[in-house]
């Protein structure tokens, strides 16, 4: 009579250990190699759609490709043109407004030398110091981005042979997907392959539309408050925005600064009371309705996702946490002995005290569009 064999708890909770963590380390580890290549991939996908509908209009396939990749690099060299050009006008007036801070934080430290009866010259000691090791750290940090920059400009022309080789090659990475699986998971990977394809449509879609919705806020709000920059800050703004929870408290900073050197304290605080107001409409509105609702990752699992994105791989990976975080949840639900990972990343609650996992609904779509 045959016995089953079953592993031990303790034994598979050691391998399960013991393979996270050599997985994280390979992850840690290969992050330049990685993160790129999963930026290059969602840009493919996002890229798709348009490839997909050239096609179906009897454009050549080589031909359809270049030209969405076409399009992409001049959207992105029209949004850089109109950043660079609020840059110049900034770099301008840039003495005025450091001859002006200047005069703001020795105002600064008078005043807190009169409130706490400090002596005047300690307090300018430590101003000095600290302004000295501001430039000191500065300079290495120049250093350390020009460095950054020049692997970033190899990289950058690099991107679009990437995106042209995964957009045509779509086929045979799909084929390749399919045959990793048996004949009788051919649906679930099917479906798979749709859901995660559409999450990250629809997310960086929903990113993109919130990133202009809150650029156009920011820069009204500055331009009624008479805030220089207003436009270049209002950008700003919402490109650090799209950092989940700590880019709407990094937004603010700037404006505040700007109106404190050019305006005066009341005009700051107006700024931070019109951000308030817009991070608000953000937080209650356009993020649950536009960004939130395409991935469907409860606010719990998506600030430790967040979290576990900037330890694993910094600012990129905080970007990457909650697409990654919807496409492990679609995956989880196709999986058995995963689906109750993909209830606790997602958002429905149990009902009548009992937890009800959903399986998501299958639609009939081409897959070769995936």
């Amino acid at each position: 009579m045959a016995s089953s064999f079953r592993i031990p708890f303790y034994a598979k909770l050691s391998l399960i250990l013991v393979g996270g963590y050599v997985f994280v380390y390979i992850l840690y580890t290969a992050r330049q190699i990685i993160v790129p290549f999963i930026y290059v991939t969602i840009i493919a996908i996002l890229l798709n759609p348009i490839v997909v509908f050239l096609e179906d209009r009897k454009v050549r396939r080589l031909l359809a490709i270049s030209l969405a990749i076409l399009i992409a690099i001049v959207f992105t060299v029209g949004l850089f043109y109109l950043i660079s050009s609020q840059v110049t006008m900034f770099e301008k007036t840039f003495p005025k407004l450091e001859q002006k801070f200047s005069v703001l934080v020795n105002q600064f430290a008078a005043n807190i030398s009169a409130k706490f009866d400090i002596d005047p010259v300690l307090v300018n000691k430590w101003i000095a110091k600290t302004r000295t090791e501001l430039i000191s750290n500065g300079n290495i940090w120049i250093g350390q981005t020009l460095i950054t920059i020049t692997g970033l400009l190899i990289v950058v022309f690099l991107i679009p042979v990437y995106i042209f080789m995964i957009l045509y090659y779509k086929p045979l990475l799909l084929a390749f997907f399919r045959q990793l699986f048996d004949k009788i998971h051919k649906e679930k990977v099917e479906e798979v392959l749709l859901q995660t394809r559409g999450i990250i449509q629809s997310y960086l879609i929903g990113l993109l539309v919130e990133a202009v919705i809150i650029a156009t806020l920011n820069s009204i709000a500055l331009l009624i408050l008479g805030i220089d920059y207003a436009i270049l800050l209002g950008i700003m703004g919402a490109l650090l925005n799209v950092i989940p929870f700590i880019g709407g408290i990094l937004a603010v900073i700037m404006p505040m600064v700007i109106s404190l050197i050019t305006k005066d304290s009341s005009t700051a605080i107006l700024v931070l009371l019109s951000y308030m107001l817009i991070q608000f409409f953000d937080n209650h509105y356009v993020t649950p309705k536009i960004v939130a609702s395409k991935v469907k990752v409860n606010a719990l699992m998506a600030v430790i996702v967040v979290l576990l994105g900037n330890a694993l791989w910094g600012i990129p990976g905080m970007f990457l946490a909650i697409p990654l975080a919807g496409i492990l949840k679609v995956i989880f639900a196709h999986i058995d002995e995963l689906r109750p990972w993909s209830f606790l990343l997602g958002d429905a609650m149990p009902t009548g005290g009992t937890f009800i996992i959903p399986f998501p609904k299958r639609r009939q779509k081409n897959s070769d569009r995936a």
